[in-house]
């Protein structure tokens, strides 16, 4: 009977620590943080909070009334990728891709640090490598073809396209009107070279006191989704999870509310849309 009771509570256990593990992002990183040396990497920080509240003093503070709270600096995760692919039909290119690792998005540039959009929608759908190429061959056309446009493009049977055109819109990742199919995104920017335009470098940092954002996708689903978008001759030869240093800068309103905004530290730019880094 003893052995049946500890043999349940192990299971229990296992089971406990496996749903926690796939779950909640905040067990997992603490567990990978006890792993880790207590160091993690990531883009060096170039502006203070100082520099960018007094740049912005005019933007951020309406009046006397309005001030600045105590900001706060913290680290949001993304997927370094090494990877190649086929640049020319002679020619392989080489580089890296930065993609993130909360709100689902490739870095293109990181200097103006320039995104795309589009790929959240199909990481949470599971786009295949198969509906990727009817989602690229309207990208390359502004986002919208006809049936006949996509056929002659892609010189594929029939029914093979209408199993891919079927399959995009029940995931919604295309509607139809009338004779042509469009992308289902607002501005829609995936039509992209798989590579990050990356100039800065990368410093270690210890664990203590840092104030990591939580994931929100796994470093599988990355690398899945960019297999699929960028074809069959794309490949990755490493990964390596980095951070982007974001400060937090909060305001605090006459009536005692308050305002937050979110402020690259690598660059010094506000974070237009910003993700849930709280």
């Amino acid at each position: 009977m003893r052995n049946i009771t500890i043999f349940v509570g192990c299971l229990l256990l296992a089971l406990g620590s496996f749903w926690s593990w796939v779950y909640s992002p905040s067990f997992r990183s603490k567990i990978e943080d006890y792993l880790s040396s207590g160091q993690f990497q990531t883009l060096e920080v170039r502006y203070s909070a100082e520099s960018i509240m007094d740049a912005h003093r005019k933007e951020l503070l309406q009046d006397s009334d309005h001030v600045f709270l105590e900001p706060t600096l913290k680290f949001v995760p993304y997927l370094l990728m090494e990877v190649k692919y086929n640049r020319t039909q002679d020619k392989t290119g080489e580089g890296v891709i930065l993609w993130g690792l909360v709100d689902g998005e490739m870095v293109i540039n990181t200097s103006t640090w320039e995104k795309t959009h589009g790929f959240t929608d199909c990481i949470a759908s599971n786009a295949t490598r198969q509906e990727f190429k009817i989602i690229n061959a309207l990208a390359s056309r502004g986002g919208a073809w006809d049936r006949e446009g996509l056929s002659k493009f892609l010189n594929i049977e029939n029914h093979i396209l209408d199993s891919y055109i079927e399959s995009c819109r029940n995931k919604s990742l295309i509607v139809q009107n009338g004779n042509i199919y469009r992308l289902h995104l607002q501005n829609p920017k995936l039509q992209v070279i798989p590579e990050t335009r990356l100039e800065q470098w990368l410093v270690t940092k210890s664990t203590k006191h840092a104030r990591r954002v939580n994931k929100r996708y796994r470093a599988a689903q990355i690398e899945n989704i960019a297999k699929a978008a960028f074809g069959s001759d794309f490949a990755i030869r490493k990964t390596t999870e980095i951070f982007l240093p974001v400060y937090s800068i909060v305001v605090q309103n006459p009536d005692g509310s308050l305002m937050a905004s979110y402020w690259n530290a690598l660059n010094g730019k506000r974070i237009s849309q910003p993700f849930d880094i709280d």
